[in-house]
Protein backbone atom coordinates (compact mmCIF):
# COMPACT_ATOMS: atom_id res chain seq x y z
CA UNK A 1 0.00 0.00 0.00
CA UNK A 2 1.40 3.39 -1.00
CA UNK A 3 1.94 5.83 1.84
CA UNK A 4 -0.07 9.06 1.51
CA UNK A 5 1.81 12.23 0.58
CA UNK A 6 2.33 14.37 3.68
CA UNK A 7 1.52 18.06 3.22
CA UNK A 8 2.30 20.51 6.05
CA UNK A 9 -0.17 23.39 6.47
CA UNK A 10 0.95 26.43 8.48
CA UNK A 11 -1.83 28.21 10.42
CA UNK A 12 -1.25 30.68 13.31
CA UNK A 13 -1.37 31.01 17.10
CA UNK A 14 -4.14 29.26 19.05
CA UNK A 15 -7.30 31.26 19.64
CA UNK A 16 -7.40 32.96 16.24
CA UNK A 17 -9.32 32.19 13.10
CA UNK A 18 -6.55 30.48 11.12
CA UNK A 19 -6.15 27.37 13.32
CA UNK A 20 -9.93 26.86 13.29
CA UNK A 21 -10.07 27.22 9.52
CA UNK A 22 -7.00 25.04 9.07
CA UNK A 23 -8.56 22.25 11.12
CA UNK A 24 -11.65 22.29 8.89
CA UNK A 25 -9.55 22.20 5.70
CA UNK A 26 -7.49 19.30 7.06
CA UNK A 27 -10.61 17.31 7.91
CA UNK A 28 -12.19 17.85 4.49
CA UNK A 29 -9.08 17.27 2.37
CA UNK A 30 -8.01 14.13 4.21
CA UNK A 31 -11.52 12.69 3.92
CA UNK A 32 -11.71 13.55 0.21
CA UNK A 33 -8.35 12.17 -0.94
CA UNK A 34 -6.70 9.23 0.82
CA UNK A 35 -3.51 9.84 -1.17
CA UNK A 36 -2.95 13.07 0.78
CA UNK A 37 -2.17 13.50 4.49
CA UNK A 38 -2.63 17.16 5.32
CA UNK A 39 -1.15 18.06 8.72
CA UNK A 40 -1.68 21.44 10.45
CA UNK A 41 1.13 23.27 12.23
CA UNK A 42 0.68 26.25 14.54
CA UNK A 43 2.93 29.18 13.64
CA UNK A 44 3.13 32.84 14.61
CA UNK A 45 0.78 33.63 11.73
CA UNK A 46 0.86 35.21 8.31
CA UNK A 47 4.13 37.11 8.63
CA UNK A 48 5.96 33.93 9.64
CA UNK A 49 4.17 31.68 7.16
CA UNK A 50 5.58 33.52 4.14
CA UNK A 51 9.27 32.98 5.01
CA UNK A 52 8.53 29.43 6.20
CA UNK A 53 6.95 28.69 2.81
CA UNK A 54 9.92 30.21 1.01
CA UNK A 55 12.33 28.14 3.08
CA UNK A 56 10.43 24.91 2.37
CA UNK A 57 9.54 24.42 6.05
CA UNK A 58 5.84 24.53 5.16
CA UNK A 59 4.23 23.12 2.02
CA UNK A 60 1.19 25.39 2.14
CA UNK A 61 0.20 28.14 4.55
CA UNK A 62 -2.66 30.47 5.47
CA UNK A 63 -1.79 34.10 4.74
CA UNK A 64 -3.86 37.19 5.39
CA UNK A 65 -4.54 39.54 2.49
CA UNK A 66 -2.28 42.45 3.38
CA UNK A 67 0.67 40.11 3.90
CA UNK A 68 -0.12 38.50 0.53
CA UNK A 69 -0.15 41.95 -1.08
CA UNK A 70 3.20 42.95 0.42
CA UNK A 71 4.78 39.59 -0.42
CA UNK A 72 3.72 39.57 -4.07
CA UNK A 73 4.42 43.29 -4.55
CA UNK A 74 7.84 43.08 -2.89
CA UNK A 75 7.06 45.74 -0.28
CA UNK A 76 9.94 45.81 2.19
CA UNK A 77 11.34 42.60 0.71
CA UNK A 78 11.99 40.91 -2.67
CA UNK A 79 8.79 39.71 -4.41
CA UNK A 80 7.79 36.27 -3.11
CA UNK A 81 7.82 33.30 -5.49
CA UNK A 82 4.72 31.79 -3.94
CA UNK A 83 1.51 30.62 -5.59
CA UNK A 84 -2.19 30.63 -4.66
CA UNK A 85 -3.90 27.33 -3.87
CA UNK A 86 -7.25 28.83 -2.90
CA UNK A 87 -8.98 31.98 -1.71
CA UNK A 88 -10.00 31.41 1.91
CA UNK A 89 -12.50 34.08 2.88
CA UNK A 90 -13.00 37.83 2.92
CA UNK A 91 -11.72 39.65 5.99
CA UNK A 92 -13.55 42.91 6.69
CA UNK A 93 -11.71 44.58 9.56
CA UNK A 94 -13.28 46.22 12.60
CA UNK A 95 -12.96 46.82 16.33
CA UNK A 96 -15.06 45.28 19.06
CA UNK A 97 -15.73 46.97 22.41
CA UNK A 98 -17.86 46.04 25.38
CA UNK A 99 -21.49 47.12 24.99
CA UNK A 100 -21.11 49.50 27.94
CA UNK A 101 -18.14 51.27 26.33
CA UNK A 102 -18.64 54.98 25.55
CA UNK A 103 -16.63 54.50 22.32
CA UNK A 104 -18.73 54.54 19.15
CA UNK A 105 -16.24 55.54 16.47
CA UNK A 106 -12.60 54.97 15.58
CA UNK A 107 -11.89 58.56 16.67
CA UNK A 108 -13.25 57.70 20.13
CA UNK A 109 -10.55 55.01 20.48
CA UNK A 110 -7.66 57.45 20.00
CA UNK A 111 -5.30 57.42 22.97
CA UNK A 112 -6.82 54.25 24.39
CA UNK A 113 -5.34 50.77 24.83
CA UNK A 114 -6.22 48.64 21.81
CA UNK A 115 -5.28 44.99 21.30
CA UNK A 116 -4.35 44.78 17.61
CA UNK A 117 -3.72 41.03 17.53
CA UNK A 118 -0.89 38.54 17.72
CA UNK A 119 2.55 39.86 16.76
CA UNK A 120 2.83 37.72 13.63
CA UNK A 121 -0.76 38.15 12.50
CA UNK A 122 -1.71 39.77 9.23
CA UNK A 123 -4.56 41.45 11.12
CA UNK A 124 -2.01 43.82 12.64
CA UNK A 125 -0.98 44.86 9.13
CA UNK A 126 -4.60 45.26 8.00
CA UNK A 127 -5.15 47.62 10.94
CA UNK A 128 -2.06 49.60 9.95
CA UNK A 129 -3.37 50.15 6.42
CA UNK A 130 -6.93 50.96 7.56
CA UNK A 131 -5.75 53.48 10.13
CA UNK A 132 -3.18 55.00 7.78
CA UNK A 133 -5.98 55.56 5.28
CA UNK A 134 -7.68 57.92 7.72
CA UNK A 135 -4.49 59.59 8.90
CA UNK A 136 -3.94 57.59 12.09
CA UNK A 137 -0.96 55.58 13.30
CA UNK A 138 -1.13 52.42 15.42
CA UNK A 139 1.81 53.37 17.58
CA UNK A 140 1.39 57.13 17.81
CA UNK A 141 -2.38 57.44 18.19
CA UNK A 142 -3.18 54.39 20.33
CA UNK A 143 -1.71 52.47 23.23
CA UNK A 144 -1.03 49.51 20.96
CA UNK A 145 -1.05 46.03 22.49
CA UNK A 146 0.43 43.10 20.55
CA UNK A 147 -0.49 39.66 21.83
CA UNK A 148 1.53 36.50 22.25
CA UNK A 149 -1.58 34.47 21.44
CA UNK A 150 -4.60 35.67 19.48
CA UNK A 151 -6.87 34.09 22.07
CA UNK A 152 -5.66 36.46 24.80
CA UNK A 153 -7.46 39.50 23.40
CA UNK A 154 -11.08 38.97 24.52
CA UNK A 155 -10.13 38.68 28.20
CA UNK A 156 -8.27 41.99 27.99
CA UNK A 157 -11.41 43.69 26.72
CA UNK A 158 -13.54 41.95 29.35
CA UNK A 159 -11.40 43.10 32.29
CA UNK A 160 -10.65 46.58 30.95
CA UNK A 161 -6.97 46.17 30.13
CA UNK A 162 -7.92 47.02 26.55
CA UNK A 163 -10.67 49.36 25.41
CA UNK A 164 -11.03 47.49 22.15
CA UNK A 165 -9.89 44.45 20.18
CA UNK A 166 -9.14 44.66 16.46
CA UNK A 167 -9.98 41.71 14.23
CA UNK A 168 -11.52 40.75 10.92
CA UNK A 169 -13.78 38.34 9.11
CA UNK A 170 -16.93 36.35 9.69
CA UNK A 171 -16.92 33.87 12.53
CA UNK A 172 -13.67 35.27 13.96
CA UNK A 173 -13.21 33.63 17.40
CA UNK A 174 -12.08 36.82 19.17
CA UNK A 175 -15.19 38.71 18.14
CA UNK A 176 -17.38 35.78 19.09
CA UNK A 177 -15.82 35.57 22.55
CA UNK A 178 -16.37 39.26 23.31
CA UNK A 179 -19.91 39.21 21.90
CA UNK A 180 -20.86 36.17 24.01
CA UNK A 181 -19.55 37.68 27.25
CA UNK A 182 -22.02 39.03 29.82
CA UNK A 183 -23.24 42.44 28.71
CA UNK A 184 -22.48 41.85 25.05
CA UNK A 185 -20.46 43.87 22.59
CA UNK A 186 -20.52 46.67 20.03
CA UNK A 187 -18.59 46.75 16.76
CA UNK A 188 -16.81 49.80 15.36
CA UNK A 189 -15.86 50.02 11.68
CA UNK A 190 -14.85 52.88 9.38
CA UNK A 191 -17.77 55.16 8.48
CA UNK A 192 -18.66 55.92 4.87
CA UNK A 193 -16.34 58.93 4.60
CA UNK A 194 -13.47 57.05 6.23
CA UNK A 195 -14.02 54.09 3.90
CA UNK A 196 -13.73 56.36 0.86
CA UNK A 197 -10.44 57.78 2.16
CA UNK A 198 -9.02 54.31 2.91
CA UNK A 199 -9.89 52.88 -0.50
CA UNK A 200 -8.54 55.96 -2.26
CA UNK A 201 -5.16 55.64 -0.54
CA UNK A 202 -4.87 51.82 -0.51
CA UNK A 203 -6.57 50.59 -3.66
CA UNK A 204 -5.75 46.91 -3.05
CA UNK A 205 -8.26 46.95 -0.18
CA UNK A 206 -11.93 46.37 -0.97
CA UNK A 207 -15.25 47.43 0.48
CA UNK A 208 -16.65 44.44 2.40
CA UNK A 209 -19.47 43.77 4.81
CA UNK A 210 -20.39 41.66 7.81
CA UNK A 211 -23.99 40.41 7.45
CA UNK A 212 -26.39 40.93 10.33
CA UNK A 213 -26.36 38.04 12.77
CA UNK A 214 -22.76 37.07 12.10
CA UNK A 215 -22.06 37.52 15.83
CA UNK A 216 -24.28 37.29 18.92
CA UNK A 217 -26.27 40.49 19.39
CA UNK A 218 -25.19 41.96 16.03
CA UNK A 219 -28.60 42.95 14.65
CA UNK A 220 -27.46 45.13 11.74
CA UNK A 221 -25.06 44.58 8.86
CA UNK A 222 -21.68 46.28 9.22
CA UNK A 223 -19.91 47.91 6.27
CA UNK A 224 -16.11 47.93 6.38
CA UNK A 225 -12.98 47.37 4.30
CA UNK A 226 -10.61 44.43 4.05
CA UNK A 227 -9.09 41.87 1.75
CA UNK A 228 -9.15 38.18 0.85
CA UNK A 229 -6.96 35.74 2.75
CA UNK A 230 -5.37 32.92 0.76
CA UNK A 231 -3.91 29.45 1.08
CA UNK A 232 -0.45 29.87 -0.48
CA UNK A 233 2.02 27.23 -1.65
CA UNK A 234 5.78 27.22 -1.36
CA UNK A 235 7.85 27.32 -4.56
CA UNK A 236 8.66 23.59 -4.42
CA UNK A 237 5.09 22.24 -4.22
CA UNK A 238 4.66 19.90 -7.22
CA UNK A 239 1.89 20.62 -9.71
CA UNK A 240 0.29 17.24 -9.06
CA UNK A 241 0.00 17.88 -5.31
CA UNK A 242 -1.50 21.32 -5.91
CA UNK A 243 -3.98 19.80 -8.35
CA UNK A 244 -5.05 17.13 -5.86
CA UNK A 245 -5.39 19.68 -3.06
CA UNK A 246 -7.60 21.91 -5.20
CA UNK A 247 -9.69 18.97 -6.36
CA UNK A 248 -10.19 17.63 -2.82
CA UNK A 249 -11.03 21.07 -1.45
CA UNK A 250 -13.47 22.15 -4.12
CA UNK A 251 -15.26 18.84 -4.58
CA UNK A 252 -16.15 19.11 -0.90
CA UNK A 253 -16.99 22.82 -0.71
CA UNK A 254 -20.37 22.06 0.86
CA UNK A 255 -18.79 19.87 3.54
CA UNK A 256 -16.23 22.56 4.33
CA UNK A 257 -18.93 25.22 4.61
CA UNK A 258 -20.97 22.97 6.89
CA UNK A 259 -18.00 22.64 9.24
CA UNK A 260 -17.25 26.38 9.35
CA UNK A 261 -19.58 29.18 8.17
CA UNK A 262 -16.79 31.50 6.97
CA UNK A 263 -15.39 28.65 4.87
CA UNK A 264 -18.47 28.87 2.65
CA UNK A 265 -16.47 31.52 0.80
CA UNK A 266 -13.75 28.97 -0.04
CA UNK A 267 -14.92 28.22 -3.55
CA UNK A 268 -13.16 27.69 -6.85
CA UNK A 269 -15.08 30.64 -8.29
CA UNK A 270 -13.87 32.93 -5.50
CA UNK A 271 -10.28 31.81 -6.06
CA UNK A 272 -10.52 32.94 -9.67
CA UNK A 273 -12.24 36.22 -8.72
CA UNK A 274 -10.07 37.12 -5.73
CA UNK A 275 -6.59 36.26 -7.08
CA UNK A 276 -4.67 39.49 -7.82
CA UNK A 277 -3.57 37.89 -11.10
CA UNK A 278 -4.12 34.56 -12.86
CA UNK A 279 -0.34 34.13 -13.05
CA UNK A 280 -0.27 33.97 -9.24
CA UNK A 281 -2.47 30.85 -9.12
CA UNK A 282 -0.49 27.60 -8.88
CA UNK A 283 -0.24 25.80 -12.25
CA UNK A 284 -1.65 22.62 -10.69
CA UNK A 285 -4.67 24.55 -9.42
CA UNK A 286 -5.13 26.19 -12.84
CA UNK A 287 -5.26 22.72 -14.36
CA UNK A 288 -8.15 21.83 -12.07
CA UNK A 289 -9.92 25.17 -12.69
CA UNK A 290 -9.70 24.54 -16.44
CA UNK A 291 -11.16 21.05 -16.00
CA UNK A 292 -14.24 22.46 -14.27
CA UNK A 293 -14.61 25.28 -16.80
CA UNK A 294 -13.69 28.28 -14.64
CA UNK A 295 -10.63 29.35 -16.65
CA UNK A 296 -9.85 29.02 -20.36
Amino acid sequence: MTEPTKVILGTATPGGGFPVYGAAVVEVVNAADASLLLQPRNTKGSTENVPLLEAGQLDIGLVQGEVVHEAFAGIGRPPAQLKIIAAMYSTPGMFVVRADSPCRSIADLKGKAVAFGAKGSGLVILARYVLDGIGLDQERDFQAIYLERAGDGPAMVADGRAAALWGAGLGWPGFGAVAKAPGGARFIAPNAAETQRILAKHSFLRAMGVPAGSYPGQDAAIASVGSWSFILAGPALPDDIAYRLARALHRREAALGALLPQARETTAANTVAAAPGKDLIHPGVLRYLREIGLTP
